[in-house]
């Protein structure tokens, strides 16, 4: 710069600093950077000057301790002497010493996919995104499908993490690829690898599925889930995605399950768009899919019992008393159990979630019970046999009334709605409250034969307050 513009003065100019400190550099003959001192001394004294030794051992000893923690036992120990102000200070010593003193880091290693190599499978819950069908809340899980070179990605709905769940979400994953990668890796669900007896092999269930498609089994370490990283990412970046699609929905209620289920598919198709020349790579090298899909049921026998109902992974569930006695066969799907009596489907009946729950439907009961009304009282699963709120007011409006025939007069009116219509009992029983009249059979019976239309349940409208009263209300406060 100096040869170019001949003299100092316009060199520094040009340069956009003073002469003087451009003479200062020139006859130093060093880059201002160069000559720039590091920032060793303290502008004001360390308040943890004398205990940082202390925190130091604390550190040493337990190194997960936040320096929130350690914050707070200083002020316990030394009364008065840690104003709160002083908290970031020693965050910003215990973050030092963790870079410069404490224990390593895990270490994450990029690892290289091929494709049609591997592709990961996990359950993810939905219900943070709070979707709602004809505005009832619908909780639900989503079995997550990834390939881990293009990222390629698609998901089943379900409500259990059950090997039905697994084998229908798999399937579906795979004849929805249109091949079959050569390895399946999930985490260790217990759908998929043994948890007690033998923690290192796979189920013979899920082997034997891998087996008809021709891929190899493969699973995470025990409390490894980064083993699983490219699923596990996934579900982050899918919730993400679909909240951001509820938004711009302006709902997240939906009219039916197929409307969800059907945004939730867009949803991936847009996420894949991007995807199409990484997974042509794939496709090319996929293996091919069977002639045919398994079943993505299990077949288990039971005895029905003779209170009519029948055990079934881990719950009981109701059937028809005809069949007291007799061997049934359950099909276990994903959502539902189908009860098949001499290869005819007699039965299909919403899968419970869980263990040790029930669920008893009181068509199928209600006729002994009514033979025996004094079992009601103390029915282990009585609280089933109210189907809907209006039933249990009913119920306990007659024992207030006349306790000694309520039961009777309830199973009656119960056998009334298993075999004439649930809503018309039900509407029968709001047109007598609304009157304000006794409940009983006959009143409910006499309803049903009359065919009469019952009237509309009233709509409260609650008008709009505006608010300018509550400004009026407070000023008129104030002044008194």
């Amino acid at each position: 710069m100096l040869k170019k513009r001949g003299t100092l003065g316009a060199a520094a100019s040009k340069a956009g600093m003073d002469e003087k400190t451009a003479r200062k550099y020139l006859q130093a003959g060093t880059l201002p950077s160069q000559m720039k001192k590091p920032h060793t001394w303290r502008t004001r004294e360390d308040p943890f000057a004398d205990v940082m030794e202390a925190v130091r051992g604390l550190l040493g000893t337990n190194p997960g301790l936040e320096a929130k923690t350690i914050f707070e036992e200083l002020q316990r120990t030394n009364e008065g002497r840690f104003p709160d102000g002083q908290l970031r200070t020693l965050q910003r010593r215990v973050k030092s010493w963790r870079a410069l003193e404490g224990p390593g880091k895990e270490m994450f290693f990029p690892q290289v996919h091929l494709p049609g190599d591997l592709c990961e499978g996990d359950f993810t819950s939905m219900n943070e995104l709070g979707v709602t069908i004809g505005e009832e809340r619908f909780d639900h899980l989503l079995f997550h499908f990834v390939l881990t070179f293009s990222n390629w990605e698609t998901g089943t709905v379900c409500f259990s993490e059950s090997f039905e769940s697994l084998s229908l979400g798999l399937q579906n994953a795979l004849w929805e690829l249109g091949g079959v990668p050569k390895r399946i890796r999930t985490d260790r669900m217990s759908a998929a690898v043994h948890k007690e007896c033998r923690p290192d092999e796979f189920t013979p269930r899920y082997q034997a599925v891998l087996r008809h498609y021709g891929a190899q089994a493969s699973k995470t370490r025990a409390h490894e889930a980064h083993e699983n990283g490219d699923v596990e990412q996934r579900h982050h970046r899918l919730k993400r995605a679909v909240d951001q699609g509820l938004m711009l929905r302006g709902s997240r209620d939906f009219l039916s399950r197929d409307e969800y289920e059907a945004f939730l598919q867009a949803n991936f198709a847009r996420l894949n768009r991007g995807r199409q020349a990484r997974l042509e790579e794939e496709l090319r090298v996929l293996g091919r899919l069977p002639e045919r899909r398994l079943d993505d049921f299990r077949e288990i026998k039971v005895r029905v019992g003779p209170s009519s109902t029948i055990r079934a992974a881990h719950n009981t569930y109701s059937v028809s008393s005809r069949l007291i006695g007799e061997w049934v066969t359950v099909r276990l799907h994903g959502e539902y159990m189908a009860i098949l009596y001499g290869q005819k489907e007699v039965e299909r009946i919403p899968r419970l979630r869980g263990e040790r729950g029930h669920k008893i439907a009181y068509r199928h009961v209600i006729d002994g019970l009514v033979r025996k009304p004094g079992a009601f009282e103390h029915y282990r699963y009585r609280e089933d046999l109210f189907p809907t709120t209006r039933f249990r007011m009913a119920y306990d409006a007659m024992r207030e009334i006349r306790p000694g025939r309520a039961t009777k007069e309830y199973l009656e009116i119960l056998q009334l709605a298993a075999h004439e219509s649930e809503v018309g009992v039900d509407d029968a029983l709001r047109a007598i409250f609304d009157a304000g009249t006794a409940v009983s059979a006959d009143a409910v019976r006499k309803i049903l034969a009359s065919n009469s239309p019952v009237r509309e349940a009233t709509n409260v409208e609650v008008c709009e307050v505006p608010l300018q009263s509550y400004d009026e209300l407070l000023s008129g406060w104030t002044e008194a």
